[in-house]
């Protein structure tokens, strides 16, 4: 309704001041009897009233649609009425429609091949890495443990992107089941043996035996950055982290807590965001501010939770929490 009096009030106004000025022109004129000119005025309003009645019933249904927001693309082009406006206004959408959905392909067509693309490229920048490592073994210290440590930086900055790639089509690209938090701990403390020795930075576990229902793919990399960041941010500064497991309120909690330089104060409600280095990726200039955004974002689409305490100068925590639908050691 108040849409129709929108587009009519204009219509009503002229109509209302067209009376008037008939009427004060009788009066100018000389002419006293008025009712015969009221009387015309009333029959005018009555038409008009009528018209703008009829107008309202026989297109309630099409205000109703522009006034209400669409739960889906699909009812904006539903046809509704069979008036000339509503049909022109039908087709506008419906050629919208149409050119929207043609994008929307073309967008994705092209989402898909940039991300075939980039795994086919990191995939291909294995073969060359594998080789360097190779050849480095041959060469004396300390050179041929410089050339493995670059080219474990190039393996992270590597996967990094590769997993960056896929969380635009995450939905796709994981597989829940059953994943024991002993066993994947010890796969990425295994995976980042050479890391820890280069930093002089040492995990100390205190596990239980737990199973979660989560992505085993997923997992080992949010995992593995919560460990690089808590390796990284320690070195110099402290020679062990701790990673430990356990359950509270029937959820499952894998924690992992290191005692390096902390997170600021001001910094750490964004340390979540992405391209966010803060004041210690001013310190560290390798830091990307892209490792712990991707990491909540998965954690997130596969409903676990991220917690973290931080302290300037003793260290930080970060708790990945699963829930207790999630535990299954608990059921």
């Amino acid at each position: 309704m108040k849409l129709f009096l929108k587009e009519h009030y204009f219509l009503i106004a002229i109509q209302t001041l067209q009376f008037f000025v008939m009427l004060l022109v009788y009066w100018l004129d000389g002419y006293q009897n008025m009712r015969p000119a009221l009387y015309a005025v009333f029959l005018g309003f009555f038409f008009l009233g009528g018209y703008l009645v009829y107008h309202y019933c026989t297109r309630r249904k099409f205000y109703q649609r522009l006034s209400q927001p669409i739960a889906t693309l699909d009812e904006s082009v539903q046809k509704i009425e069979q008036a000339p406006i509503s049909e022109a206004l039908e087709q506008l959408l419906k050629s919208q429609y149409k050119h929207y959905r043609h994008e929307l392909k073309a967008l994705e067509l092209g989402q898909k091949e940039q991300l075939t693309f980039m795994e086919q490229w990191v995939h291909q920048m294995k073969t060359p890495l594998s080789v360097i490592e190779l050849t480095a073994q041959n060469l004396d210290e300390p050179e041929s443990s410089s050339i493995r440590e670059e080219t474990e930086r190039i393996k992270t900055g590597l996967y990094t992107i590769l997993y960056m790639a896929r969380l635009r089509v995450i939905e796709e690209d994981f597989q829940v089941k059953a994943v024991n938090l002993t066993d994947m701990i010890h796969e990425v403390n295994q995976h980042n043996k050479r890391f820890y020795i280069r930093n002089k930075v040492y995990p100390k576990l205190e596990l239980q035996d737990i199973f979660v229902e989560s992505d085993e793919k997923w997992l080992f990399f949010m995992l593995s950055q919560l460990i690089n960041n808590a390796v990284k941010y320690s070195s110099g500064k402290s020679q062990s982290i701790i990673i430990s497991t356990y359950e509270k309120n029937a959820e499952a909690v894998l924690e992992v807590t290191d005692f390096g330089i902390g997170i600021p104060a001001q910094d750490q409600k964004r340390v979540f965001a992405p391209f966010f280095t803060g004041e210690n990726g001013r310190q560290h200039r390798e830091s990307t501010g892209m490792g712990l955004y991707v990491t909540k974002t998965a954690a997130d689409y596969l409903g676990h939770r991220l917690e973290l305490e931080s302290e300037e100068g003793k260290g930080t925590t970060i708790r990945m929490i699963f829930t207790s639908t999630q535990n299954l050691t608990s059921m």
